[in-house]
């Protein structure tokens, strides 16, 4: 883990790969710094979406809602405030690892409708950058200076040349690039049942 990255830190990385001068805080009175904090928070939530990052799965039991659904559904319940993407991994009914995966729910808003009284769901949570490893950030650095280029530099070439480093290719469905080698690191440390699990969710 990287202990020592923030927000600001990353940023600052990828004005530096733009040839921008680096900002020692959000709120420092330069425009780099501006269009950072308006840009960072939606390119990390993004990245951390892109793929099942192990260090960002985690499992939990649903909180039931004390309203009942006004539909079809019996019980409502809240999702977590810091799951990404707004929509879990996988469901269940019970804790139990060989439970099989709930289908019958539906997502609205902030909570998951079922008619089973309890819920159990993996989902991928927002992580702090001194809990990142190394290759993520890394990505991060790069998938900041990507959306960074244009509004810093006004130039669509260094956007595009980012991209490319972050994301590969149109041909490469932008699964190349970084984002394929820091793919490949994480999941090395995960079982091949999760990972065709996300290629089937993400395929539809």
């Amino acid at each position: 883990m990287a202990s020592t990255d923030t927000d600001v830190s990353i940023c600052s990385q990828a004005l530096l790969l733009l040839g921008s001068t680096s900002i020692s805080s959000f709120s420092d009175g330069t425009a780099p710094a501006s269009i950072a904090q308006v840009i960072y928070p939606k390119v990390k939530a993004q990245t951390l979406g892109m793929y099942p990052w192990s260090f960002s799965l985690t499992k939990t039991q649903l909180a039931q809602s004390a309203s009942t659904p006004l539909s079809y559904w019996q019980y409502a319940y809240a999702l977590p405030s810091d799951m990404v993407n707004g929509v879990p991994r996988k469901v269940f009914v019970s804790n139990n690892t060989n439970a099989p995966n709930l289908t019958d729910y539906e997502i609205q808003g902030a909570e998951l409708l079922s008619q089973e009284q309890t819920i159990f769901i993996d989902y991928q949570r927002d992580v702090n950058e001194q809990s990142m490893p190394a290759y993520f950030v890394q990505l991060l650095i790069y998938q900041v200076a990507w959306h960074l280029a244009e509004p810093v530099t006004d130039q669509t070439t260094k956007s595009e040349y980012w991209k490319t480093v972050a994301l590969g290719t149109p041909l490469e469905s932008l699964r190349g690039g970084y984002f394929r080698q820091a793919t490949a690191i994480d999941g090395s440390g995960q079982s091949s049942q999760v990972l065709a699990d996300y290629v089937l969710v993400d395929v539809r």
